[in-house]
């Protein structure tokens, strides 16, 4: 082994990190994997049996076979939500609707639990909307404020870029991130930033 082999590691796990970070930046990654777990406990209590001490729960329905049938189209439907994000408003209401039923079927929704984490996926799913391309985003935004697009509030000065009165176009969402804050508040007292 040599002295570069940990570098050589960290470099691909930084790279899969990043992959993994982009693959699920365009889809609806969270509410796939609530809506996933959530099918978890719907599946698995009516066919487990717990034991305390010398004695053994079981939470055995007669409704067991719906309870297993739910619980694995919620876990298909978060897989779904991840592979196929056209799909993502169809997953998103038959997760709520298997949720909600659920309730009836499944041991109170696998006792409140999966209910609960199917819920919030499949809300999640439904509030998803993806990217634009840059291509698209490109061009400039509407100002936000009336229609004269200013942001002055009542009695507010006017925004201006460096005090010659004109007006500073609002700040881009790729502005407002961490490193880029000392370039903005030098942006806003007027200096040149190169």
């Amino acid at each position: 082994m040599s002295a570069e082999t940990p570098v050589q590691s960290a470099g691909s796990f930084t790279r899969l990190r990043l992959r993994f970070r982009d693959w699920r930046g365009h889809r609806p990654f969270w509410a796939g994997l609530f809506t996933l777990l959530g099918g978890v406990p719907i599946a698995y209590f009516p066919y487990a049996t717990l034991k305390l001490g010398h004695m053994s729960i079981a939470m055995a329905t007669t409704a067991g076979a719906g309870s297993l049938i739910i619980g694995v189209l919620l876990i298909t439907l978060g897989l779904t939500m991840w592979f196929q994000q056209a799909t993502r408003i169809f997953a998103g209401v038959a997760a709520i609707l298997l949720a909600l039923v659920s309730l009836v079927v499944s041991n109170i929704g696998g006792f409140v639990v999966g209910y609960l984490l199917a819920m919030i996926g499949g809300a999640l799913s439904l509030a998803w909307v993806p990217d634009k391309p840059r291509s698209e985003a490109g061009g400039r935004r509407k100002p936000l404020g009336g229609p004269s697009g200013n942001r002055a509030r009542k009695g507010a000065p006017e925004d201006t870029a460096g005090g010659t009165g004109q007006s500073r176009p609002p700040y881009r969402a790729d502005d407002l991130g961490g490193a880029d804050d000392a370039r903005i508040e030098d942006r806003d007292r007027g200096h040149s930033v190169s």
